[in-house]
């Protein structure tokens, strides 16, 4: 099938290529039998000069514009250019000589007027072989810049590919981390066969149905995010007990707001993570605030100078993440002072990625 399609092509270019060259034919009868009356002759004339148009003209758009021009080797160009303007134009001279014993017979003034001037012949000739070549010019540059284009193209898919691979890898490690912490106070609750275990698996069942079903999408709203702050700060509440102090104020001035998910999350597990007790207290405070172009978010807690940010999954991930989902619309301050350790997060929501 594919060298049907293969022979069917060669012969439609070969039709082409006739046809083009029968019209060379009839432009140079035209053109050179200009004040003459004697068609035939013209015609002849015509045919003696179509080789040598041919030949040039193959010569120049199969071997010097593509091996020579394009690979930018100026000089075997040039070199090679001017080889074929000498042969050409020797060919050219014999052709007029033979045109001079067949058509007139010796006889000069009887031949047309035009192809006694040689330059003038010269002159229609690589008038043809000119514009030839700068159509083959053409059309290699243009093949060329779709080549390349498909080329960026290829190369762009694969490198979002490879960020989409790589978001779902950090998300994978959140996930983890998550469960990991959630996981160890339940375990402890149930050394002590607290009462409060049951209500902890439903808001652990909770956090999972988080995480299943919603933490894969590109956007969430801001309402389920917040959400899954507080069933977390419950777990971690019946954890602390009575020496966990939150406080959790939010300024939401829409309900639809969105934004990409498990963003959040991993700074407050930092918080209850790496929060240091001062006073028989692990303070918290978490503050939101959002409209329809930005998102704010500060969270505080009580902790010592020498923490740093690089403890834990979480904080690393989401500064890539946040690099991935929000690139030049997010701001992420992250202060450790004597006693506490301040986060402040801001996301421009003018516009989205389509895809998380």
């Amino acid at each position: 099938m594919l060298k049907k399609e293969f022979i069917l092509k060669k012969i439609g270019q070969g039709l082409l290529h006739l046809l083009f060259w029968c019209a060379v034919l009839l432009f140079y009868t035209y053109f050179f039998g200009v004040g003459s009356n004697n068609f035939n002759d013209t015609l002849v004339f015509s045919l003696f000069l179509m080789p040598i148009t041919i030949a040039t003209t193959y010569v120049s758009i199969y071997k010097l514009i593509p091996d020579y021009l394009v690979t930018k080797r100026y000089f075997l160009f040039v070199l090679y250019s001017i080889y074929t303007l000498i042969i050409s134009a020797y060919l050219v001279m014999v052709s007029i000589f033979f045109s001079l014993i067949y058509i007139s017979n010796f006889e000069y003034n009887d031949m047309n007027p035009l192809t006694r001037n040689i330059l003038f012949v010269k002159t229609g000739i690589y008038l043809v072989t000119f514009i030839v070549s700068a159509f083959k010019l053409m059309k290699l540059n243009i093949k060329a810049s779709q080549k390349t284009k498909t080329l960026e193209t290829k190369i762009l898919e694969t490198q979002l590919k490879l960020k989409e691979q790589e978001l779902k890898y950090l998300k994978m490690q959140i996930h983890p981390h998550f469960l990991f912490n959630t996981l160890n106070t339940m375990y402890g609750f149930a050394l002590k066969k607290a009462d409060e275990t049951p209500k902890m698996i439903l808001k652990l069942s909770n956090l999972l149905d988080y995480l299943l079903y919603q933490a894969d999408k590109p956007f969430v709203n801001l309402k389920d995010e917040i959400n899954h702050i507080e069933d977390y700060i419950s777990l971690e509440q019946m954890r602390f007990s009575d020496t966990l102090n939150v406080q959790f104020s939010k300024n939401i001035s829409l309900d639809n707001i969105e934004m990409a998910p498990m963003l959040l999350i991993p700074f407050v597990e930092n918080s209850f993570k790496h929060g240091k007790i001062r006073n028989g207290s692990l303070d918290i405070s978490i503050y939101i605030k959002a409209n329809a172009e930005n998102i704010t978010f500060k969270i505080k807690n009580s902790s010592v100078k020498d923490l740093s940010i690089k403890e834990g999954i979480g904080l690393e991930n989401i500064k890539k993440r946040l690099d991935f989902l929000y690139p030049n619309q997010h701001q992420l301050e992250i202060n450790n002072s004597t006693n506490d350790f301040e986060v402040l997060l801001s996301l421009n929501l003018k516009s989205k990625l389509t895809d998380a």
